[in-house]
């Protein structure tokens, strides 16, 4: 039967999502998503828009956030390996500017759950990778934020390998300059 298994991780509302796969010699079935599976596991979600991007070897994106809208994220890699990761932005929250980081690939199928006020960046680890996620808010252009992916004050610890990163991106400016969630 068609499931998941939520996987807690340091930060208490960040989960990595696992779903049950189920395979043979023709290949692979699993469920990327299921509303009234997620409701019993405690997670009510509500998704508005699904993105899909594709990255090059080494091309990191982020680390992107949206305010005063935020967008929580569940994502997952459907091609290729990612190094994912969430940062609580949330300058009331116990866990502000804590991080979780976790590989994201298309051979455990895992999904990484990143609440609203959270950033979100990731790395592709291989030659190239597709990302696609869900958002619960829509993308909004003039509530685009960065802050730096490299910032001292975070702390991430992102593979070790030559990055390509935007402009916009390099650009960002670091936590302490940042507007960030009350």
């Amino acid at each position: 039967m068609p499931g998941v298994q939520i996987i807690d991780t340091k930060i208490p509302e960040v989960k990595i999502i696992q779903p049950n796969v189920f395979g043979d010699e023709r290949g692979f079935f699993l469920e990327s998503w299921n509303r009234r599976t997620m409701l019993a596991a405690g997670m009510d979600l509500d998704f508005v828009q699904d993105n899909h991007s594709r990255s090059g070897a080494g091309v990191l994106r982020g680390i992107h956030y949206q305010l005063p809208s935020p967008q929580g994220k569940l994502v997952r890699s459907v091609r290729g390996a990612i190094w994912d990761v969430a940062v609580d932005l949330r300058q009331s929250s116990a866990t502000f500017l804590e991080w979780v980081g976790v590989q994201i690939d298309d051979e455990s199928h895992n999904q990484l759950w990143v609440p609203p006020g959270f950033g979100h960046g990731f790395v592709v680890l291989g030659e190239i990778a597709d990302v696609a996620y869900k958002t619960t808010s829509y993308f909004q252009a003039d509530c685009d934020r960065a802050i730096r992916y490299d910032d001292p004050a975070i702390g991430v610890t992102w593979p070790a390998m030559d990055f390509m990163v935007s402009e916009k991106d390099s650009a960002a400016p670091g936590v302490e300059d940042a507007v960030l969630y009350d």
